[in-house]
């Protein structure tokens, strides 16, 4: 029969309840048993309800596999409604799911979302319906469990999906979370609503009952479900009975079994009904006092049950676990006692089996309680104790424990001692006593042996040895030369112990060569002809004993070296280059000899990189890892060990490829081809050298070509077919027997190349008394060489003396050759000359004579000149103007007729132009300029116009005219000064009175009146003018002195004349400068205000100096307020810095010191473009402070 399910839910929530498997026996009425809380929370009550079957259950309820509920004692049905503290807030959940109705049929949803951002796997969730059924056992057609996860809110999602509820499905359900060591658990309800009844005439069994077909048990939400079906008897269902008085007379702890009798289930529905219905007291008839909720007792104790009965004439009956315990003569274990009123039972000799639920009845009443037995732990009374004792001998381990029957483990080293047939262990128990025998001991029995028990452990530790051993003559440690025969002799007591003879470890057995002897106490082992195998650890094992006697043998033979197994001739060794080599020769020895390789005085060590020597049992190797020419030589080989020397020679010849040859040299270069020669390699890598190969390259490649197939014996060569122009290099490979050798250095770059043609085109360009001027073109055809210049000769007619004019080329082609004897004819050659040489002469086909020929002037005046020449003033003045005219004319200006000033002008000639340059032109510059150029009586002329033009001034009077509505008419007489250049327009600009803010009405103006319109009635304007040429607007203009009123039409105001307040007032400084520190990189402004009317001009200055267009500074000005920012402040902008504001009533200004720390250096002032004169100026200043400081 299964327990009753204790009841412990928090918030005063009704419990579920089992109704356990009846037998043949009358069943018993229901059983209540109220736990009594903890003292710090007295005032809730833990309810455990069990529901027993009765006679007068319906056949209905009786199948069923329905949940129960019990309200638990004194608890009235109004209280079930009252507001629960919400448990704590969860660790785990992040939503938890929440309490809802569903109607029937219909479907609902739960959802518990877990935060997965601490977590490294998905955590495990069960859902429970009441306290322990798990659901998810139950999923099926009505019941849905699924898992999502979202990987970007890294939250888990578990929704429980209850589809077509029933009635049964109502109730309270538990989620539980679990994640390693944390837990959290959320508990919400289900209610699933019917339709309306209308009335409380219905039959309660039907407007309560639920389901109970048990096809559709599958997958439904049933406590029931885990019940095991159990046969009742078929009753008559009685709906005439009125259920409703029954509840109304009953007590509120009997609503669940008045509920499960007539069949109803959904008793959170009938206690809603219950809560506006008055209930009646009804006091306790049989019992005048009850057992307790719960009593505990020690195992082995005794309890005594006492209930306490209103009426002592009612018959009693006691309960265990639904059975009837019926009192027997023969048995002590229950003892039924009678005081006046009280009824005892006895519990003796308490078990395990007594932990269950009992009651008792009297007459119609029942009360219940709960017996816990709690089971002491066996202890050990006298533990196991160490056993130290030989092999062959019996062992046995004793305990004592506190209580008979107890359930102990025996261990060896953690490990349960294994205790069946054929194990070697044997395990009894007498009383409290348990014993661990071993009848045979051997060494592996050694170990900590434990023996167990639930309420303490015990351990000790056995060691079996063997047994000793007398020797009167040990074994003696030999050294035996090879093929010498070998015995070995001990004595021991007792002389009739056999033994076993090893070496290193492995048995010998008798053979032909091996004897082994045993005569009372001496053993003997003899070798006739000894081997190397014979050496070694030899041990003697007597049968039984734990002592041994050992020797070593040892073989010991001469060392030699055997190099006639080589078939090396001579004992040499060739080997190439580069290749490895490892020269293995066969050695014996014994013990093996310790080798040394030497070459000359020099030892080869085994632990060198590249040359290293290593020896092995019957041969030693050396080993060069890549040969070079160096290690030719004889090499030593010696052998030692204890037994002798041996020595021995071995030859090693490297060779390899030829070293490179020196660099080539390329004496002669020509146009495609080149000679080239060479010297041979200063090593033939021990192989004569048998040819050389040659490769060419162009200089800024590289990729080298081979230009011979067939070596060449000789050491000349002369490379063809290359390209003009472009540089090469050349190089050699040296080839012996054994390879090809690395390449020489690569020769110097050459380019092959190709004088130019004659220079074209030669003809006679001037000629005076002792002058005469040649030009000619550039040769057709230059060549890569490029052209370097032109050499000019001449010899007189007649003569083959040909003289080179110019020492040194001349790149131009025209050359006048100077020096000449007037009325002489010379001829004229030139040649073109290029770093392959000079090209073939062009020369003149006829004399020419020395002597000038006169040619008048010509002035040619450009298209530009030939008009007015207009300039602004500031710009710059360049004229060119080119003559004519031989011999060199004579070239003079005149201005307006008079001469020109030098300092005003400037005026440089040449023999075929003259040049005037005005740097900064004025308005004085303007005029008329002459040109006269003269060539002996042979003159020529020209005039230019030059006209410098400047802003012109204001109007000279603005008037207004007429004012009618919002018109106003204006008019104004032209500037005197016009910038000397025509008036080209006016702008006109209006101002109020208010803000005397200007506005342009228009612009580009051509007459001298204008109606300006459209003006705002009530406002009082001024106007201003500025004049305009092809400069540009005047700097400023001409104001009217009356303002214009726009008043409106129709309406006449007096105005009464008053004097204005003259507001005017001269610059003053109300918040000066202050002397400020600026770190070097950080901008920092300097802030002052001024006062002054009208707005005054602010000016900044650095040590005196006023900033200009500096992009370091910004200025700013504000209501008054001045600002200046220095961005990215460098020490050398530290100084005094003064701000001026002026305006037409006077000036003032301040002063203030900004010094700039964090310097910089030279070099960083000189990236940061400043220019020399301020770094030398800081750097002054520097050394100054420094020195202060």
């Amino acid at each position: 029969m299964p327990e009753p399910t204790k009841k412990d839910e928090p918030n005063g929530q009704p419990e579920e309840s089992v109704a356990p498997e009846s037998s043949g026996a009358p069943p018993p009425p229901e059983i209540s048993l109220e736990v009594s809380p903890p003292p710090e929370d007295a005032s809730s009550t833990k309810k455990l309800s069990v529901e027993l079957p009765n006679d007068s259950v319906p056949v209905p309820a009786m199948g069923r596999k329905d949940s129960v509920w019990s309200l638990g004692e004194g608890q009235a049905p109004d209280e079930l409604d009252k507001p629960v503290d919400n448990p704590p807030l969860s660790t785990l959940l992040i939503e938890r799911p929440l309490s809802g109705a569903v109607t029937v049929g219909g479907d609902i949803t739960f959802v518990a979302k877990v935060e997965a951002k601490d977590l490294l796997r998905k955590p495990t969730i069960k859902w429970f319906k009441g306290k322990w059924m798990d659901l998810a056992s139950k999923t099926g057609k009505h019941l849905q469990l699924k898992e999502t996860f979202d990987r970007l809110t890294k939250v888990h999602t578990f929704e429980m999906h209850i589809i077509k509820a029933k009635d049964n499905y109502a109730g309270n359900y538990r989620c539980e979370v679990n994640y390693k060591d944390k837990f959290d658990s959320c508990s919400f309800d289900l209610e699933v609503k019917e339709a309306e009844t209308g009335s409380q005439n219905i039959d309660i069994r039907s407007a309560f009952k639920r389901s109970s077909e048990r096809q559709e048990d599958a997958g439904e939400l049933d406590f029931s479900g885990l019940l095991k079906h159990r046969e009742h008897k078929q009753q008559d269902d009685t709906p005439e009975v009125d259920v409703w008085e029954i509840l109304k007379n009953a007590r509120p702890d009997q609503y669940e079994k008045i509920a499960f009798m007539y069949g109803i289930t959904d008793l959170r529905g009938l206690l809603k009904r219950l809560k506006k219905m008055p209930k009646e007291e009804k006091k306790l008839e049989a019992f005048a006092k009850k057992l307790d909720p719960a009593y505990q007792v020690d195992k082995g104790g005794k309890i005594r049950l006492v209930v306490d009965l209103a009426d002592p004439t009612i018959e009693l009956k006691w309960y265990k676990n639904g059975q009837e315990i019926r009192p027997s003569p023969n048995q002590r274990k229950y003892i039924f006692e009678h005081k006046g009123t009280q009824r005892i039972m006895v519990i003796n000799n308490c078990s395990a089996n007594d932990d269950a639920a009992y009651s008792v009845v009297a007459g119609d009443e029942k009360c219940s309680t709960e017996l816990f037995v709690k089971e002491l732990p066996v202890k050990i009374v006298k533990g196991i104790e160490p056993v130290k004792t030989t092999v062959n001998e019996r062992i046995e381990l004793e305990c004592e424990v506190s209580e008979e029957g107890a359930q102990v483990k025996w261990l060896k080293n953690g490990v349960e001692v294994p205790t069946g047939v054929r194990s070697r262990y044997r395990v009894k128990c007498e009383g409290t006593k348990h014993f661990l025998v071993i009848d045979d001991a051997s060494r592996d029995d050694t170990g900590t042996y434990s023996i167990m028990a639930s309420g303490g452990t015990s351990e000790a530790h056995i060691q079996v040895d063997l047994k000793p051993l007398k020797v009167y003559q040990d074994l003696q440690d030999m050294t035996v030369l090879l093929g010498q025969p070998i015995k070995l002799h001990c004595e021991i007591y007792p002389g009739n112990v056999p033994g076993r003879w090893y070496r290193n470890g492995q048995l010998i057995q008798p053979s032909d060569r091996l004897n082994i002897i045993h005569r009372n106490k001496v053993h003997r082992l003899e070798i006739a002809a000894s081997s190397l195998h014979d050496a070694g650890d030899y041990t003697f094992v007597p049968e039984g004993y734990s002592q041994s006697l050992s020797a070593k043998i040892h073989i010991i033979d001469p060392p030699r070296v055997l190099l006639d197994s080589l078939n090396f001739p001579d004992n040499t060794v060739t080997v190439v280059a580069g290749n490895k080599l490892r020269l293995e020769i066969p050695i014996s020895g014994e013990p093996a000899p310790r080798v040394v390789w030497m070459k000359g005085e020099r030892v080869i060590l085994e632990s060198g990189h590249r040359v290293h020597a290593e020896t092995y049992s019957d041969h030693t190797s050396l080993t060069i890892e890549v040969t070079e020419r160096e290690d030719t030589g004889n090499y030593k080989i010696v052998l030692q060990n204890e037994a002798g020397e041996a020595t021995a020679s071995v030859k090693i010849k490297v060779v390899d490829i030829p070293d490179p040859p020196e660099a080539p040299l390329v004496p002669v270069v020509g146009g495609d081809w080149c000679s080239m020669t060479w010297e041979p390699p200063k090593y033939d890598g021990g192989s004569p050298i048998l040819g050389y190969y040659i490769e060419r390259k162009k200089k800024q490649s590289s990729r080298w070509m081979r230009l011979n197939f067939d070596l060449i014996k000789e050491t000349t060569f002369e490379p063809k077919k290359m390209i003009e122009g472009v540089p090469y290099e050349v190089r050699i490979f040296a080839v012996n027997a054994i390879g090809v050798s690395k390449p020489s250095e690569p020769s110097k770059a050459f380019t092959p190349l190709a004088v130019t043609s004659e220079p074209t085109m030669l003809v006679v360009d001037d000629v005076t008394d002792t002058t005469v001027t040649v030009k000619w073109r550039p040769p057709e055809t230059i060549g890569a060489a490029g052209l370097d210049g032109y050499l000019v000769e001449y010899c007189v007619e007649g003569t083959n003396d040909w003289v080179i004019s110019n020492k040194e080329l001349t790149e131009k082609t025209r050359y006048t050759i100077t020096g000449l004897s007037p009325g002489c004819k010379i001829l004229v050659r030139v040649k073109a000359v290029n770093a392959a040489g000079a090209s073939a002469p062009r020369t003149l086909q006829h004399a020419i004579l020395v002597k000038e020929v006169v040619e008048p002037p010509k002035i040619r005046v450009p298209r530009h000149l030939k008009q007015t020449y207009t300039r602004k003033v500031g710009e710059t003045v360049n004229l060119v103007v080119p003559f004519m005219g031989k011999p060199r004319p004579k070239v003079t200006w005149l201005k307006d007729g008079n001469p020109i000033e030098p300092s005003q002008v400037s005026i440089r000639n040449t023999d075929c132009d003259s040049i005037i340059f005005i740097r900064k032109a004025e308005r004085s510059h303007s005029g008329k300029y002459d040109m006269t150029v003269q060539v002996e009586n042979h003159v020529d002329t020209a005039i230019l116009d030059i006209q410098i033009v400047d802003l012109p001034g204001p109007p000279q009077c603005v008037n207004i005219e007429d004012v009618w509505g919002g018109n106003v008419a204006l008019v104004w007489t032209p500037p005197k000064d016009n910038g000397n250049a025509p008036i080209t327009g006016y702008t006109i600009q209006k101002a109020d009175k208010k803000t005397m803010e200007w506005f342009t009405c228009i612009e580009h103006y051509h007459r001298n009146c204008i109606t300006i319109t459209e003006l705002v009635v009530g406002n009082e304007y001024f106007f201003r003018i500025f004049s305009e040429n092809m400069c540009g607007l005047s700097e400023t203009a001409t104001q009217t002195k009356k303002s214009a009123l726009i008043v409106k039409e129709g309406l006449q105001m007096k105005t009464q004349e008053y004097n204005d307040h003259d507001f005017k007032e001269a610059p003053k400084f109300t918040q000066p400068l202050i002397n400020t520190f600026a770190v070097a990189g950080y901008n920092t402004t300097l802030n002052c205000s001024v006062r002054a009317n009208p707005r005054p001009k602010v000016i900044w200055m650095k040590n005196k100096i006023t900033i200009i267009d500096d992009p370091r500074y910004r200025m700013f000005s504000s209501q008054g307020v001045c600002t200046l920012e220095i961005r990215k402040p460098s020490p050398y902008d530290g100084g005094m810095y003064t701000c001026k504001a002026i305006n037409e009533l006077g000036e003032a200004q301040v002063d203030c010191k900004l010094e700039v720390k964090g310097g910089f250096t030279f070099y960083e002032l000189m990236q940061r473009g400043v220019p020399l004169h301020l770094i030398d100026k800081y750097m002054t200043e520097s050394k100054v402070v420094e020195q202060e400081k």
